[in-house]
């Protein structure tokens, strides 16, 4: 399955498990590599030294690629950056920031760079800024995302449209059929977060694991806008959120409700009613909870099927 990102990348499929916070540590970023995709250890939720950590773990448990995600907004990003280069981390995905700032830096000591954005302008201007490759997520997507509210499978043509390097699609994607058809819409590749959070090796609690198999159609939403847009699924932490909007709450007000720790205390201590639940739109097609190898091989099956079918179809 050789295209850009498989070469980019030196991986087996063009699948790439999203670099989350609470979730993405070395065991499943290694799970997901030594399946043949190319898993993200989340820096976003790591202090430096937990970081380093989850980097030379994941080193021991694969000899295959990996990755860091790296939110730019993080307050130690100096430190992270340093890590991730002393460790011989050879791939960095960034996100929530201006790509310029490091790109260079790292690829000058050997490291692809990918930028996350949710919209052409920004794929522009990642490209502009020299990254190795874009990802483009939809409003779809679980976590923090675009204030725009474009959808994947309307984003991804128009940034395939004006873009030369490589595309991944992101955002509502769980499957092997969703796969194709990002791929048949532009994308070289796609990476999936939600269908990874339900995953024996994911870091996040059982308990909310168990919360995104049960979520349904319309269990989501996106919030949060005038601090950093966010899907979570519904909650009383999300049903107090809403509630505070009725007031028509200042910023302030919405950062006191907030607080500190809201995401680590629902997803990786499992607080199902005080914590943030960040999941995308796609959880309602995900019904259970499996090893990361065995989510990569159902996803390459039905991606070759649903490819050996599409072809099939007498127009």
């Amino acid at each position: 399955m050789a295209n850009r990102i498989t070469q980019l990348f030196d991986i087996q499929y063009p699948l790439i498990q999203a670099g989350m916070i609470w979730a993405s540590g070395w065991k499943l970023a290694s799970a997901v590599s030594n399946a043949g995709g190319l898993g993200l250890i989340g820096a976003g939720s790591m202090y430096p030294e937990i970081l380093r950590e989850h980097i030379q773990k994941c080193k021991k448990a694969t000899d295959k690629p990996f990755g860091v995600n790296v939110p730019m907004l993080y307050p130690e990003i100096e430190k992270i950056m340093e890590i991730i280069i002393a460790e011989g981390v050879k791939i960095v995905f960034t996100s929530a920031g201006n790509p310029k700032i490091w790109t260079k830096h790292l690829q000058e000591r050997g490291i692809k760079v990918v930028h996350v954005v949710s919209s052409v302008k920004f794929a522009l201007k990642s490209q502009e800024a020299g990254v190795d490759a874009v990802v483009a997520e939809g409003f779809e997507a679980g976590g923090h995302n675009g204030r725009d509210e474009t959808t994947t499978f309307t984003l991804i043509p128009m940034v395939k449209e004006q873009l030369d390097i490589p595309l991944i699609a992101a955002g509502g994607v769980a499957t092997g059929r969703g796969m194709l058809a990002a791929m048949v819409l532009g994308a070289d590749a796609v990476q999936v977060g939600s269908r990874f959070v339900a995953s024996d090796e994911a870091s996040s609690h059982m308990n909310f694991k168990q919360e995104v198999v049960k979520a349904r159609e319309g269990d989501t939403m996106l919030t949060l806008k005038e601090l950093a847009p966010v899907r979570l699924l519904k909650n009383k932490f999300f049903e107090d959120v809403q509630e505070l909007y009725r007031s028509r709450p200042t910023k302030e007000d919405l950062i006191n409700l907030l607080g500190r720790a809201r995401a680590k205390k629902g997803m990786f201590e499992g607080d199902l009613e005080e914590g943030e639940l960040e999941i995308g739109q796609i959880a309602g097609l995900i019904h259970d909870i499996k090893p990361a190898a065995k989510i990569v091989e159902e996803m390459i099956n039905e991606f070759e099927t649903a490819k050996k079918e599409v072809a099939s179809y007498a127009w």
